[in-house]
């Protein structure tokens, strides 16, 4: 099933092939399949030979049905994140849209949002100290575009967890998520500043092997004595400062609504 998910098209052919083989062959029938009616339902033998499973447009809105699948779940998901960050432009669009599209129809159901959820950190745990897994990369981009311009306190503060967490990963996703923490110290919104800084705070004392130890000292010092709910100038000097001891740019100052 993780091999049907993933990005290669021949791979994911033969083993959505082999797959569907073992569900149908009743010569006699396999034992011992998890789901097996779920999935004689999801994929039904009339359907095995008219879907090209080597189309992302065919493959990925069919294999996504099985996330709904305990047994499935994991290994398809972990195939979907290698997906996601692939390097074709159609294994992209139709893997993201097939797995938001799954996301949508159970965002009303708190248990199946709980177990994917619950999945999807699972998977990050797993590969949180390989920095060049194309799911930090992709869990970053995406949770950047989540955000941009955003309003919505609750999406900001999960935003806010998601980037500290991110800091765990060494290299360019560290700084990625260093720089989207620097933009969201001077937001709009002063508790999603305060906030920002409280946790980044906390995640700096966390995992010390983010800021050099001649650094940190000042850096805390930063984020703990300044005022972050007040006048955005101020607060914006101080940012900056935190920028300069972080190794990462400063951001560019824009007539942009929500950052600074």
């Amino acid at each position: 099933a993780q091999q049907a998910s993933e990005k290669i098209d021949r791979f994911r052919a033969h083993a959505a092939s082999v797959f569907l083989t073992l569900l149908h062959f009743d010569s006699p029938p396999i034992p011992h399949v998890p789901h097996r009616g779920e999935l004689e339902k999801l994929f039904p033998r009339s359907d095995v030979a008219s879907v090209n499973w080597s189309a992302p447009s065919q493959a990925f809105p069919r294999i996504t049905q099985l996330l709904g699948l305990p047994t499935y779940r994991y290994h398809v998901l972990l195939g979907l994140v290698v997906s996601l960050g692939g390097l074709t432009e159609s294994t992209i669009r139709h893997s993201t849209q097939s797995l938001f599209e799954y996301m949508k129809g159970i965002q009303s159901d708190p248990q199946a949002l709980g177990s994917f959820s619950g999945t999807l950190l699972q998977i990050f745990e797993d590969n949180l100290l390989n920095e060049s897994h194309p799911f930090a990369v992709k869990l970053l981009a995406l949770c950047k575009k989540e955000i941009k311009n955003s309003k919505d306190i609750q999406k900001l503060l999960s935003g806010i967890a998601v980037f500290c967490e991110m800091v765990q990963f060494p290299g360019d996703v560290r700084r990625q998520a260093l720089l989207q923490l620097c933009l969201l110290l001077c937001h709009r919104f002063p508790l999603i500043r305060k906030t920002t800084a409280s946790q980044v705070y906390e995640t700096l004392l966390t995992y010390s092997d983010v800021v050099g130890a001649d650094v940190l000292d000042e850096v805390v010092t930063v984020l703990s004595d300044t005022a972050w709910d007040a006048e955005l100038a101020v607060v914006r000097e101080q940012r900056n400062r935190l920028c300069d001891l972080l190794g990462v740019p400063r951001p560019q100052l824009v007539p942009q609504p929500g950052a600074c």
